[in-house]
């Protein structure tokens, strides 16, 4: 009998244990605390941080809410918990997160954008030619940074035409920088003109310009974009070693990890193929659909992505508010 009461004793507290686990692995939106994020200011940031927003509302019954600012602030807000999730951090640039990840305040999870590039790109029709337009190729041995210097001719800068014109970040960008000291350390400096628009928006035009045109255009650029959606470019090749492949996760404060392991777990497996979101960018900007707008909208056409992120429950209730 003693030991009937015992067992009985200690299944009872297994099942207590049991529960409390279970409802601290759901505490967090159970407890009505809002999910914040970081509100980011380009359009993957904005349409990840849309999607993710969605999912974790509608499928998990979350509150979520946004905080505006630069990424200063909002990886300071981050390393603070006043928000919780930074929806495409990119890992090598940000002094300010590998400062927090270091004292253990930060931590990034999952791969949300895999195959993102940076680095000088030229049109395709450049090197391949254009048969739509009966031109061939301008330069046709071009694949490397290096082997510009025998096309300056060929990206003919308007303003000094003895020398080529190379689209440089606006002064200011970190990539400016980087991409000045390229120009030097490839001994281009003498015969490209280092252009550099004022804004984003005037280094997009310009490209997108001339590309409709036809027109070769030699311009330092990133992806996932809208732009990378609307332009088939291809990218210049760097010395042997020299890696351009952008590192992104979804950053989280230290709080919000240990505290919401099963809305970690969505997170982390958070990915859209960077063709994909490429795409769907030249959309946003073609269309000039919003960014919330957008999100739902990708979610509706594209069940074969989002479904491997979530648990049944949670993709039948997406599916449903959609």
């Amino acid at each position: 009998m003693k030991n009937s009461k015992r067992l009985l004793a200690s299944l009872l507290t297994l099942g207590l244990l049991a529960g409390s686990a279970t409802s601290q692995a759901s505490g967090w939106c159970d407890s009505g605390k809002p999910v914040k994020f970081a509100g980011l200011n380009w359009e993957s940031g904005m349409l990840l941080t849309d999607i993710m927003m969605i999912v974790l509302k509608d499928g998990y019954g979350c509150t979520t809410d946004q905080m505006v600012g630069n990424t200063i602030i909002l990886e300071t807000a981050l390393a603070g918990n006043d928000i919780q999730v930074f929806g495409e951090e990119w890992m090598e640039r940000s002094e300010v997160w590998k400062k927090a990840a270091a004292a253990g305040k930060v931590i990034g999870v999952g791969a949300p954008i895999v195959g993102g590039t940076q680095g000088w790109y030229v049109p395709r029709y450049v090197v391949e030619g254009d048969k739509k337009r009966n031109r061939p190729a301008q330069a046709p041995d071009l694949k490397t940074v290096a082997d510009l210097s025998k096309y300056p001719t060929v990206f003919k800068d308007s303003e000094e035409p003895s020398k080529g014109r190379f689209y440089n970040c606006p002064a200011g960008w970190i990539c400016e920088q980087d991409n000045t000291e390229m120009l030097k350390e490839y001994g281009l400096q003498d015969t490209f003109t280092n252009f550099r628009p004022g804004t984003g928006a005037a280094l997009d035009a310009a490209v997108l310009s001339s590309y409709k045109r036809g027109e070769p255009v030699l311009f330092y650029y990133w992806s996932p974009t809208p732009l990378m959606g609307q332009i088939d470019a291809v990218r210049l090749e760097e010395k042997p070693g020299v890696d351009k492949n952008v590192v992104t996760m979804v950053g989280l404060s230290s709080t919000f990890h240990q505290q919401a392991p099963e809305l970690v777990a969505v997170l982390e497996k958070v990915n859209i193929p960077i063709e994909l979101l490429n795409q769907n960018l030249a959309r946003m900007t073609s269309e000039r659909i919003e960014s919330p707008k957008l999100a739902r909208i990708f979610l509706k056409e594209h069940p074969e992505v989002w479904r491997a992120w979530v648990d049944e429950a949670a993709a039948k209730k997406i599916q449903a508010s959609l």
